[in-house]
């Protein structure tokens, strides 16, 4: 009798939930929004997926080359607009007050782009797309841990659902005979994938604080600075000959120049959406990526299709548009939020919270010391 009577309650309450969805309040315009940017942003990495590709195909194979270009270009418009900024958003104030946090964070970014293209010399394409996977759960946990992001069980079933349509993925891959990439020293070239994976999730955390807390154009300044100088010093030391070797044309220039503004677009656009989302939410939309790269490949490279490619699509969506339309609050969700603790104080101090950049050197560091004591 208990359990008929306790059927019956848990049937009448999932009827009481289909009755009272509203669709339009989970298919939000923010949803859509969220959506469109984050498939407009694997659309780019899949930009610098084929261009890489063609570069190949002319036998050139310098990552930190490519890397040096488009950090190149992030100095000469977002440092470049922090020189001309006055107040706490020049360049120098910010320098002076988080110069070593910020060269970390370049080193952390540059790194984790180097991991990810040497792991291709020695593992194989499958292992790389699983576990490139790795970031997820990684954010998933710091974001819990530094930005004190709150998980509810949907999200964890969205994450398994994209997780599935990856698999989906890789079993078409593995059908289809598309398993390509070295063997040369597996456990090497997976723990490059993990390692690359570990430190996107450092990298993506760090600029969600930031873009949350500061301005997108700090953060992208900064990275533009120290990802330049650590790139270009990597290229002189390991790639200098390679570069040499280049057979420069202008087909050669203009994949360059693919590459770099498809990166330089990505990092400029991935602050806004993660303004809007979270660095978790990103990254789901960002497992399309793969699927967008094999569709391009279908066309320029004649690889094989598969119907597996489009389900898998359809799972990834599914799992993406469900992640997002529970949020997930956060300490640092949104600049508005500045500590509610330490209203009064911003208040005395006469500083909008609704405008990042005319807050005080003292209140800046004071979030640096919460953020440093919360890691700790």
């Amino acid at each position: 009798m208990e359990d008929s009577e306790r059927k019956q309650n848990l049937s009448r309450i999932f009827l009481q939930k289909i009755r009272s969805f509203r669709p339009k309040e989970v298919f939000t315009w923010r949803l859509v929004r969220t959506l469109a940017m984050g498939q407009g942003l694997a659309v780019l990495i899949c930009g610098t997926a084929v261009s890489s590709q063609f570069l190949a195909s002319f036998q050139v194979n310098t990552p930190m080359l490519q890397s040096f270009i488009h950090y190149l270009l992030l100095l000469l418009v977002y440092s470049g607009t922090m020189l001309c900024t006055a107040g706490d958003g020049n360049i120098l104030q910010v320098l002076r007050r988080s110069w070593w946090r910020y060269l970390l964070l370049g080193l952390v970014d540059v790194e984790a782009n180097y991991t990810v293209v040497k792991a291709y010399q020695y593992t194989t394409l499958t292992s790389v797309q699983l576990l490139d996977c790795f970031v997820i759960p990684v954010l998933m946990v710091l974001s819990w841990w530094v930005l004190k992001t709150q998980y509810r069980p949907i999200h964890y079933v969205s994450v398994v659902i994209c997780l599935l349509g990856v698999g989906a993925m890789v079993g078409a891959d593995l059908l289809s005979g598309r398993d390509q990439g070295s063997t040369s020293n597996l456990l090497l070239g997976d723990g490059l994938v993990l390692l690359s994976a570990t430190l996107y999730a450092v990298s993506n955390v760090c600029q969600e604080y930031t873009v949350k807390r500061r301005t997108r154009v700090e953060f992208l300044g900064m990275i533009g600075l120290f990802g330049a100088i650590i790139s270009a010093v990597q290229m002189v030391v390991l790639e200098r000959n390679q570069v040499a070797e280049i057979q420069w044309s202008w087909r050669v220039g203009l994949l360059f120049a693919s590459f770099a503004l498809c990166m330089f677009a990505l990092y400029s656009f991935m602050p806004i959406v993660m303004k809007l989302s979270s660095a978790t939410s990103v990254n789901l939309s960002l497992l399309t990526a793969d699927l967008f790269s094999l569709f391009c490949g279908i066309f320029l490279f004649q690889y094989s299709f598969s119907g597996l490619y489009l389900v898998s699509l359809v799972i990834i969506l599914i799992g993406f548009i469900t992640f997002n339309a529970v949020p997930t609050p956060s300490d640092q969700s949104d600049p508005d939020d500045l500590s509610i603790s330490s209203s009064s104080s911003l208040s005395s101090s006469s500083v909008d919270p609704e405008r990042p950049e005319q807050r005080t050197e003292e209140d800046l560091k004071r979030q640096d010391d919460v953020l440093c004591s919360t890691k700790m």
